[in-house]
């Protein structure tokens, strides 16, 4: 497999998830804006989406959008609990999380991200709505279970952490958020994590 992947985007999800599973890939970074690969290729013609993450997969296939990317990898390594059984309430948890964090969670933080720079005055909406979503998740947490679904970290961990990781760029102090803080602490230290923020070059190696 090969994952085409930005540095701290959205990619470094299916990247962490890669390292957990223990699967065999390679990476290739993309240049989103010149949508243009490491090694020079088109990237349209990979994914004429031209976004990240995009996993080729056996045959030539071409996996894209975050979600599916992450369970097509937990269901490579049922045994690594990174995706429950299809058809389990444990599996629509994980779904739930997923689509939360893609539609509601990742979309929050897209204003500060854009190809203009956000205004002043745009600003405390923004943060407001990314502050409603990380209110969620803490309530989530709560309960003190170590990953969103209770006592093992699944795709939607993975992709959680990816996310909210993104306050660290727009000044957002997670400190407001005791559980999610000591989550996110938590995550950053697990040995699949680490080697994933080392090879896209987020952490001295």
């Amino acid at each position: 497999m090969k994952l085409y992947y930005k540095p701290g985007a959205c990619s470094l999800a299916p990247h962490i998830a890669l390292r957990m599973a223990g699967l065999d890939f390679t990476l290739e970074k993309v240049d989103t804006q010149k949508k243009t690969t490491e090694s020079g290729a088109d990237y349209l013609a990979v994914t004429p989406k031209g976004y990240v993450p995009a996993l080729e997969i056996a045959g030539g296939e071409v996996l894209t959008e975050a979600p599916a990317v992450l369970q097509f990898i937990g269901d490579q390594k049922p045994e690594s609990g990174l995706a429950p059984q299809p058809g389990t309430l444990e599996r629509l948890r994980v779904q739930e999380h997923l689509n939360y964090v893609a539609s509601e969670l990742h979309k929050a933080y897209g204003p500060f991200f854009g190809a203009a720079p956000i205004s002043d005055d745009a600003k405390p909406a923004a943060l407001a709505n990314i502050e409603k979503k990380l209110n969620y998740f803490e309530t989530v947490l709560s309960d003190g279970r170590a990953y969103l679904t209770g006592g093992t970290f699944t795709v939607a961990d993975s992709y959680f952490f990816v996310v909210t990781n993104w306050s660290n760029f727009i000044g957002l102090d997670l400190g407001k958020w005791p559980h999610i803080a000591g989550y996110m602490s938590h995550v950053s230290a697990l040995p699949a994590v680490q080697e994933a923020l080392k090879a896209e070059g987020l952490l001295a190696a």
